[in-house]
């Protein structure tokens, strides 16, 4: 049974949590971080994984949330460019149509003016009839807006963020779940379990940090005790994965009849991505799924603008969770504030505690600095602001250095199909080479597990990324599981089971 005390004990690995840490221990205080499941296991895995200012925020005058996005989009983008990297949307606009055309211009005029927009190109307004963007879609769209936002791949930006609060000297523990927290002597007394294992530990905190997502009430509820906490509104947001629908690289704003929107997104080369859906969750975050209505609303919602339509059998994958959104009192889910809210809890002598609401990818950041302020008037300020110019890790190359990075990698490994280069690029960046070290062949990566998954890098993951599960290398770390059958997985997982877990 071992004994830890650290400045700041965090509870949940999401995006929120993982960026806290990161950004703590990089200041110079000491850190732990509990899991009791994978890296974006819950909410941080099932966005529609964009970098965006959120244009739809405007029509709810959040212009503080849309300016603080605005502003991260590019900062973001040179932190981490190869999981990080510019999109152009295209909004096909008609006459009669939900929103008219003066709104969408003022709309996506404060878009490109609000917040520091330097390196992505300005809204442009686009002829359907002769654009390719109009190739795919009904006749009825002869114009639409094209405006730049940004894709990022929502799980690996987590996992980096606690690669490099570990590396920073963060104890970083996955699959641990915090069972009680108790204030004593001005102190918290954190007990967990190992998940795995079923060994308990305990540990001490001067302060404490709930960034448990859709869970934080629940957290607030057993583990630490308030039996009266109900600050989240839990929102499901479901999407579907189809073959390819169109060639063009620029993904499409879709605007439907109940105000609501949904995208359509190439994504993994192969396919399209469309989502999100909004409606009020009630059950376990755990157990959250599409749901019939959800698939046929988003196919019907997508073949309004698209010529061949979007049908349930084109479904080759679907994924859904939960937004743990501050609850502000909206009369509807999608009017819900995506804001965050930062509420600390601690007065004299008692242990500081900092719970966290709500937010999004975009603005993770900037939650973590805010949370660092109210740690630091709590438990005393440690270094200064410091992750707007750093790097996660892999990130280390110029902000528009990808193809160059590609050209790099496929110069010292010629054996590198271009495809599979520019795939360990995207996920790895600088850090490919670590990955696949002094192999000089393709048979030097090992065992081939389907598509161009090879040992190699399912040993870098168990080993670097604490990877323990096929699940976590097929749908977190990557998304091989769009191009590996079901045997395949499951001769994954048996080679994974055989497996010891190394991440540290």
């Amino acid at each position: 049974m071992g004994r830890n005390i650290h400045d700041i004990f965090v509870i949940g690995g999401g995006i929120n949590g993982c960026g806290i840490a990161r950004d703590a221990v990089g200041r110079g205080y000491s850190v732990a971080l509990a899991e009791m499941n994978d890296f974006a296991s819950g909410t941080s895995s099932g966005a529609t994984k964009l970098i965006h200012g959120g244009l739809r925020y405007l029509e709810h005058y959040e212009f503080r949330l849309v300016r603080e996005s605005l502003m991260e989009r590019e900062i973001l983008w040179a932190m981490a460019p190869h999981i990080i990297w510019p999109l152009r949307f295209v909004l096909p606009y008609h006459k009669g149509g939900i929103r008219p055309a003066w709104l969408i211009r003022l709309g996506l005029f404060l878009y490109d003016h609000l917040g520091g927009r330097k390196l992505l190109p300005p809204t442009a307004v686009l002829d359907m009839r002769r654009d390719p963007a109009g190739k795919p879609l009904k006749a009825l769209f002869s114009k639409a807006f094209e405006y730049s936002d940004g894709w990022v791949d929502d799980a690996r930006m987590v996992v980096l963020n606690a690669r490099d609060a570990a590396d920073k000297g963060a104890l970083i523990m996955p699959r641990t779940k915090v069972v009680s927290a108790r204030r004593e002597n001005g102190l918290w007394h954190i007990e967990t379990t190992d998940t795995l294992t079923g060994r308990n530990d305990n540990h001490q905190a001067r302060m404490l940090v709930n960034a448990a997502g859709p869970w934080v009430d629940h957290v607030i509820r057993s583990a630490i005790g308030q039996n009266e906490a109900h600050h989240v509104r839990l929102v499901q947001g479901s999407h579907i994965v189809v073959k390819k629908k169109f060639d063009d690289v620029r993904a499409y704003f879709f605007q439907n009849p109940d105000n609501r929107i949904i995208f359509a997104i190439p994504y993994e080369g192969d396919f399209t991505l469309i989502g999100t859906t909004d409606r009020d969750y009630t059950a376990d975050p755990r157990d959250v799924r599409i749901s019939e209505e959800e698939t046929i609303y988003l196919c019907n919602a997508a073949s309004e603008y698209f010529k061949e339509p979007v049908r349930p059998e084109d479904i080759v994958w679907t994924y859904s969770a939960v937004r743990p959104l501050y609850d502000d009192g909206a009369s509807k889910a999608q009017e819900a504030t995506r804001d965050y809210v930062l509420k600390l809890e601690g007065e004299g002598a008692a242990a500081p505690l900092l719970n966290v609401f709500g937010g999004k990818l975009t603005t993770y950041r900037r939650l973590s600095e805010h949370a660092l302020e109210k740690i630091g008037a709590s438990i005393g300020a440690k270094g200064a602001p410091w992750t707007a110019k750093s790097h996660l890790p892999g990130g280390d190359f110029a902000v528009r250095g990808y193809e160059a990075e590609v050209a790099k990698l496929k110069r010292r490994y010629s054996f590198l199909a271009d495809r599979h280069a520019r795939r360990l690029v995207r996920r790895y960046g600088t850090r490919a080479e670590a990955l696949l070290g002094d192999a000089s062949g393709i048979d030097d990566l090992g065992r081939l597990f389907g598509g161009d998954l090879y040992e190699a890098e399912v040993t870098y993951l168990v080993e670097h990324e604490w990877a323990r599960h096929a699940e976590d290398v097929l749908w977190r770390r990557t998304k091989d599981g769009l191009r590996l059958s079901k045997e395949q997985a499951q001769s994954l997982e048996e080679y994974m089971a055989a497996m010891p877990a190394m991440a540290g």
